[in-house]
């Protein structure tokens, strides 16, 4: 007897079978086994101690493909673990302390770091049940954290073989600085946001002239750390000024004027004011000329005794305001021209970032670069889609130099000592006793690594390298990378750059870059934005595997995948679906219990069988095809299909007419063909599946997995021999029942009336498959009376028509409905709906409508025309059926 109950309850299933699977050990992977290799790192989630929507999206792609292979017979393992984070570990802790009334550097660096082992201690188990929750089978035996001990060996091991190739070096020069965190960040880590500025034209004065250069800047307090004022060489308006000075307004410093073909002639005034310290380009051009490099600012972004003693002590923005009020008193200002510009914003924190010098440790990349680039032409790395390979070699051939030092606490501190006696610096394992130059005090470097450079030995480091492990000689290089398209240079790119420095080898053979998940406008979710899809909350309220599915259907290859809750709702209408189609089979199985000799006697040449069978063998084909190309959509799609229309829609129909007749092996094969489509569901729905796969019977051997004691480690199903003719003839009945149905519908016949049907097809093949077929599934699926098949067949007076191909379908209707009635229904219907379909094309043709009007407010009238649409064809088709008649 079916144990499922009437309604689904995932809450009721979902944490039982995940015990199950853990007690069983189904996810743990043995390093000696006789089965092929297939390894996944999970890209580690920040300690910051909840999930969002990409990593739920990110996971449930992962776990597909993990379960998939474990089905395929892969010795399957998923690394699992979390990422210290520092940055945005720090920022959180620090807003813990400032809510007690206290600050990191208030309660010094040991403690803070303490406070950061706890918090991750707490926060690591809250990610590892969110993600359990969601139903991934990692292998927990083996989680791992960046600064386990194992891996912080992994990360001075790889610093110092680096250090010691001359490969990282320490280096006065511009960086990007947030004074928010006080800290150097990596190109990377600016976001360029478009805000609205100005342009600020100011007086120069030439000295010993009357001349005077307008200059024009959007930032007008670092004029108070200029040291030359620039213009192109070939310039003719301002030849015979190069090598003069002109006179700093506010500072009353003489600074030279320059040549320089950096200069946009045609930009602005043609002249630049050059700040060597707090710009990328106007460092560049101070190099070239010797320029002094005059710091203005202060780490925290506040100006410093170098802009003088006005403006000492003032925040940036406050000193912006100053020195403009100050311009204007002085009329050294010419005008301010508004001028929207981006300006680079720390993507941690959203601080503006300052260009500024600062001593940092960096890492020369282009080396490594270079054979990442080739280890991808050689093919030795793919990336999924082939759009991203292009990305990926022009950022490696343009790779800058990666400054690798942060201003920090919580991270690896570098393993850099340095002697207080002759001040040199020394890479080493641990702490040496002492330097070459004989000083026995060296101090370590107070700065922390980048978090990324940890991140990118994860492939590796968790795996137990620098040691040679079983795990390195069984799991590595692993077999695919699956991560969001937005982390391609800061974590994907490194970790083939360190995988080829540290082992020689590329950590993985594939990259799969999947979309952001984007709100129904295409916007990307955040929290900032309040457009955030929770997934637990979204788990409570609808389940795991009806988010799961939603997830992997959404998931189509563009930059930024729709994920509205009216898809997340489909996938719980699914699995309602699913569930209900197997009590029925259940239920009905207990009725007419499956027997050896009874499957033995039947006759199986059975149309619906042969049709189910044959598009069983499709679908297991067109999934295995879609996970083999990492087509996820396709995957949840072929499924949905098959499963609701196919299955539910048409083959249990035909299972409750065979069951009326008492005739259950149609039943039968729907318990078998139930059970394969649970395994090819199992790595989207695994909870679902395994709780209707272990509810099927154990003693017969249709189903030949169910000696096996999960879903989880059945084999994924294969495919049997597609039967053409079975698929032909199941799909003119279909159309044939389809337009009926149609034609009873557009015509309002009564449900409680039967018709006749008359069939003309010139095609004897046609006539020969349909002609019993008809007579045996029309009645009950049309509720027809009477079928007549022939070649040729005059129209039958008063009938409605359709065609299929070549074959003709004529309704008699006199009798059966008034026609003058429904004529003057339906074309009463056929007016609203003409005038219907105007006030909708009216609206849309509205320029101030489309460009004003929420993104989803005109997507909702493109959508009510394009019903009216089809409602105004139908009708037209059903006038004209009646006019004909």
């Amino acid at each position: 007897m079916t144990n499922l109950p009437k309604i689904y309850d995932p809450q009721e299933i979902e944490g039982k079978w995940y015990k199950f699977w853990e007690e069983k050990r189904y996810f743990h992977a043995e390093v000696i086994s006789d089965k092929p290799s297939y390894t996944i790192v999970i890209p580690p989630p920040n300690i910051t101690g909840i999930l969002h929507i990409g990593h739920a999206l990110d996971n449930t792609l992962q776990d597909c493909l993990i379960r998939w292979h474990r089905m395929n017979g892969f010795n399957v393992l998923w690394i699992p673990g979390t990422d210290h984070a520092g940055i945005v570990t720090e920022l959180i802790m620090e807003r813990k302390l400032a809510e007690e009334g206290t600050s990191r550097k208030e309660i010094g660096r040991e403690e803070f770091i303490k406070r950061m082992w706890l918090w991750k201690s707490e926060s690591a188990g809250n990610i590892v049940s969110q993600l359990q929750q969601l139903g991934c089978s990692c292998d927990w035996e083996r989680e791992r954290f960046t600064m386990d001990d194992g891996l912080s060996k992994a990360v001075r091991t790889a610093f110092v073989k680096l250090y010691e190739q001359d490969l990282i070096y320490q280096d006065t020069y511009m960086v990007n600085w947030c004074p928010q965190c006080d800290t150097a960040v990596s190109n990377l880590e600016v976001e360029p946001i478009e805000i609205d500025g100005n342009f600020y034209h100011i007086r120069y004065p030439v000295v010993d002239s009357d001349i005077v250069l307008e200059i024009a800047t959007t930032r007008p307090e670092t004029m108070l750390g200029d040291t030359a004022v620039a213009v192109h060489p070939e310039d003719e308006r301002y030849q015979r000024l190069i090598g003069k000075t002109v006179c700093l307004p506010l500072s009353n410093r003489e600074v030279p004027i320059i040549s320089d073909s950096f200069v946009d002639m045609e930009f602005g005034t043609g002249a630049l004011k050059v700040t060597p310290a707090h710009d990328v380009n106007d460092y560049e051009i101070g190099l070239r000329h010797d320029l002094e490099q005059c710091v203005v600012f202060t780490s925290d972004g506040h100006m410093n005794e170098n802009a003088g003693q006005e403006y000492s002590g003032l925040s940036r923005l406050k000193c912006r305001e100053k020195v403009v009020e100050d311009l204007q008193k002085l009329d050294y200002l010419v005008k301010i021209v508004p001028h929207p510009h981006a300006v680079g914003h720390h993507d941690r924190c959203g601080a503006i970032v300052e260009p500024t010098i600062s001593p940092q440790w960096f890492m020369n990349v282009k080396p490594l670069a270079q054979r990442a680039i080739e280890a991808t032409k050689n093919g030795d790395v793919k990336f999924i889609p082939e759009r991203e390979t292009t990305r990926f070699l022009h950022w490696m051939e343009n790779i800058e130099p990666w400054p690798i030092s942060r201003q920090r606490w919580w991270g690896h501190r570098l393993p850099i000592w340095v002697c207080e006696v002759c001040q040199k610096s020394t890479a080493a394992m641990d702490t040496p006793v002492k330097c070459e130059c004989g000083g026995t005090n060296l101090l370590q470097e107070e700065d922390v690594l980048d978090t990324w450079f940890s991140s990118g030995l994860w492939p590796f480091s968790t795996m137990g390298w620098p040691q040679k492990t079983d795990e390195l000689q069984t799991f590595y290089p692993t077999s695919v990378l699956v991560t969001g398209w937005d982390i391609l240079f800061f974590w994907v790119a490194r970790m083939i750059m360190f995988g080829l420095a540290c082992t020689d080898e590329v950590p993985f053979n594939t990259v799969y870059l999947h979309g952001l998940v984007a709100d129904d406008k295409g916007q990307k979710m955040s929290k900032s934005k309040g457009n955030a899809i929770d997934p637990l909350e979204t788990i409570q309220k609808y389940g795991t595997d009806a988010f799961r599915f939603a997830l992997v259907n959404a998931s189509t290859p563009i930059p930024y995948v729709p994920l509205p809750e009216a898809q997340i709702e489909s996938g719980r209408r699914f699995t309602n679906k699913i569930w209900n189609a197997a009590r029925f089979i259940l239920m009905n199985l207990d009725k007419y219990p499956i027997r050896r000799e009874n499957l033995d006697s039947m006759h199986e040449n059975i149309l619906e069988v042969n049709w189910i069978k044959s598009r069983l063998a499709q679908t297991i084909n067109s999934a295995t095809d879609a996970l083999d190309n990492f087509r996820f959509h396709e995957l949840a799609q072929t499924l949905y299909a098959f499963l609701w229309h196919e299955f539910c829609d048409w083959y249990l129909e035909f299972v409750k007419q065979r069951i009326a007749n008492n005739q259950p092996y149609a039943l039968w094969i729907a318990a078998d063909v139930l059970e394969q489509t649970m395994r090819l569901l199992h790595p989207i729905m695994p909870f679902l599946t395994e709780e209707i796969w272990q509810q099927l019977p154990k003693d017969y051997d249709v189903i030949g997995t169910n000696i096996e004691p999960s879903v989880t480690v059945a084999e994924w199903p294969q495919s049997d021999v597609e039967d053409t003719i079975a698929e032909k003839t199941m799909s003119t009945l279909m159309n044939v029942i389809e337009n009926i149905r149609s034609i009873r519908g557009e015509l309002n016949v009564p449900n409680g009336a039967t018709i006749d049907i008359h069939i003309q097809s010139p095609d004897p093949m046609v006539r020969n498959h349909l002609d019993s077929y008809l007579e045996q599934y029309l009645p009950a699926f049309t509720r027809v009376n009477d079928v007549v098949i022939s070649e040729s067949l005059p129209k039958p007076k008063a009938s409605a028509e359709a065609v299929i191909g070549n074959l003709v379908i004529y309704i008699p209707l006199e009798g059966v409905i008034d026609l003058d009635e429904e004529k003057t229904r339906l074309s009463k219907r056929y007016q609203q709906i003409v005038k219907d379909i105007k006030a909708a094309q009216k609206t849309l043709e509205n320029p101030q409508f489309v460009e004003r009007a929420p993104e989803i407010v005109v997507q909702q009238k493109k959508d009510l025309l394009d019903r009216l649409s089809i409602e105004h064809d139908k009708l037209e088709r059903s006038l004209a059926m009646l006019d004909n008649s």
